[in-house]
């Protein structure tokens, strides 16, 4: 845990932690930097770092000090998920889906290039959480993007009347 922490730690909910931090080291080459486990072994919280972001990793659970929330997998909600995780690659993006495929990964977009200008993919693991790892490519210009798309792209939000 050298790296310096980053500003937004997302978590992600698991019915099996301890088999999803496996896994996530060996499809996706994340790194548990902390692992916090009770007397059996059972997962209280743990981290894992990927191009110096943490990553938070969590079993199931839910309390007072959440207000009512429940934090579930996708597994337990018949796949429903609320978000999907991001990931910037430098490069290798296709040698990096064909590692998730050969872990188990279940690749729902192929690497393609995107009218943005980036290379991405994404993947399923195998608790269906949703995983979409980019690589940057030939920057496009807001006119470009709006042109390729169809959609009006801008870099902030419309001015209130």
């Amino acid at each position: 845990m050298s790296d310096p922490k980053s500003a937004v730690t997302p978590v992600a909910f698991y019915r099996d932690p301890m088999a999803a931090l496996h896994w996530l080291e060996a499809a996706f080459g994340f790194e548990t930097s902390l692992l916090l486990t009770d007397a059996d072994g059972k997962v209280g919280h743990a981290e894992m770092t990927f191009r110096n972001c943490n990553i938070g990793i969590g079993g199931e659970w839910e309390g007072l000090q959440l207000g009512g929330a429940r934090m579930r997998s996708p597994a337990s909600l018949e796949g429903i998920g609320t978000q999907f995780m991001r990931l910037d690659l430098p490069g290798g993006l296709d040698a990096h889906c064909e590692r998730a495929r050969a872990a188990g990964a279940v690749i729902t977009q192929e690497p393609e290039n995107q009218f943005y200008g980036a290379r991405t993919y994404r993947a399923l693991d195998p608790e269906g959480h949703v995983w979409n790892f980019s690589q940057e490519g030939q920057i496009a210009s807001l006119e470009d993007m709006t042109a390729a798309s169809g959609l009006k792209v801008a870099t902030s939000l419309p001015k209130g009347d």
